[in-house]
């Protein structure tokens, strides 16, 4: 269904995509004329947001570090570039149909009935849904510290009062699916985007590219690319085609910022550790991802060892134990030149606690998993056996069977079904 709205006071070809003032930059109030009418709704929007139109630009990546409105449903998203983890989460609203919206199990859904106000919500990934029963549209706000400023937004197009109070807020989101194992033993190239492919792009792909596994980002506050495909039913589809699946959660990062960053004290980054745990496992198990699937989660670089070595190891060795308490399995996404490095320094006060997994990156072509292309110390068989991938390349496209992706490519030696999640038991 075609995307039908207006913008005023604006030139055409400003109209269909804004460019930003200041990336990541919090709006306050909306400039005169830049106002946006969609299904109904009638937005006015701050000046430094863009507006996308999906329909128009069906190939558009739905990033939430820039401030915009995206009007329509999500397209491919084949061409997603940049970081998959970002410092500064801006407010966006994306605004669809509600006939065709994807059931998201990654994001909390709330029903609102007509001249209802929207009720107060919040998320581990920073994503809220409204699905408004009277312009039938399907809102997903993303933001940064609070939702406040977007709901509120929204709120005045509804034309309802976000402090007047309504109903007890409802979940739409869909029941837990039906767990399923999506981790076979697994030796050979993977490749992780930014966002979910579609269907058909992941059915071109396994037949005629060399990959068997796919990293997938399932949450965290600092997750760089909206998920419109990521639905259980996705998640199901790749795991009956032999998909090798690798869930991310991009949880506080090694940097200061007060919404994603971690914090510089190891006993607050420990706690820290503990709550991206808490929503990953909630993630995997509305994804129905089985209690042992390995969930990888998502650290950065970064070059004061000094400040972030400490801290870094208690938020992966918290995120480790408590994974263990919900029944599901740890991995580490981190960097040879900084992860591996205060991994593998600390190991021996706590192997019980480190990641069954790790994946590191080092963008040096080789598609191996040796100590020296891991980054690892040579002899000492740190996360010896099937426990191992390297990221060896880095944001590049691919075209397989026609159908070109923006990747990272990996290589991956993984067996879930040797790894011990028995705390106190010997690595």
């Amino acid at each position: 269904m075609p995307s039908r709205h207006l913008l005023r006071g604006l030139p055409v070809a400003a109209a269909l995509l804004l460019s930003v003032a200041a990336v990541g930059a919090a709006p306050v109030a909306a400039s005169p004329g830049h106002t946006v009418d969609y299904r109904g709704l009638r937005l006015d929007l701050p000046a430094d947001w863009r507006v996308v139109d999906l329909d128009r630009h069906p190939d558009a990546c739905l990033r939430l570090d820039v401030p915009t409105l995206y009007l329509g449903h999500a397209g491919t998203q084949d061409r997603c570039t940049g970081r998959r983890a970002v410092a500064t989460r801006a407010d966006t609203l994306h605004l669809e149909p509600l006939d065709g919206a994807p059931p998201r199990a990654d994001v909390p859904t709330l029903p609102v009935a007509p001249e209802d106000p929207l009720p107060p919500a919040e998320a581990d990934s920073n994503e809220v849904r409204y699905a408004l029963q009277g312009p039938a549209v399907m809102a997903t706000l993303s933001y940064g510290a609070t939702p406040d400023t977007v709901r509120a937004l929204l709120a005045r197009a509804t034309g309802t009062d976000p402090a007047r109070r309504g109903r007890p807020p409802t979940s739409a989101t869909p029941a837990a699916p039906t767990p399923r194992k999506a981790q076979q033993a697994f030796a050979g190239e993977g490749f992780d985007t930014c966002t979910a492919p579609k269907q058909r792009t992941m059915d071109t792909w396994r037949a005629a590219s060399p990959f068997g596994a796919v990293g997938v980002y399932i949450g965290g506050p600092a997750r760089a690319c909206a998920q419109p495909q990521l639905t259980a039913g996705w998640v199901r589809r790749q795991a009956e085609a032999g998909w090798h699946l690798m869930p991310i959660w991009v949880g506080p990062q090694p940097w200061n910022h007060p919404t994603t960053g971690l914090s510089t004290d190891p006993s607050q980054a420990n706690d820290q550790g503990r709550t991206a745990a808490d929503g990953a496992a909630a993630a995997a198990r509305a994804l129905g991802l089985a209690p042992g699937t390995l969930l990888y989660n998502d650290l950065e670089s970064y070059s004061d060892h000094a400040t972030w070595d400490a801290p870094v190891v208690a938020y992966l060795t918290a995120w480790t134990v408590r994974l263990h308490e919900l029944g599901y399995r740890s991995a580490a996404y981190v960097s040879s030149s900084s992860g591996v490095k205060a991994l593998s320094r600390h190991h021996h006060q706590a192997p019980y606690a480190m990641p069954e997994v790790l994946w590191v990156a080092q963008w040096n072509g080789a598609a191996s998993v040796t100590d020296a292309d891991m980054g690892l110390p040579v002899g000492r068989a740190l996360w010896k056996g099937p426990r191992r991938a390297h990221q060896f390349r880095g944001d590049h496209d691919a075209t397989y069977g026609g159908v070109t992706l923006t990747i990272d490519r990996n290589w991956l030696e993984v067996d879930p079904t040797v790894l011990t999640t028995a705390l106190g038991k010997s690595r």
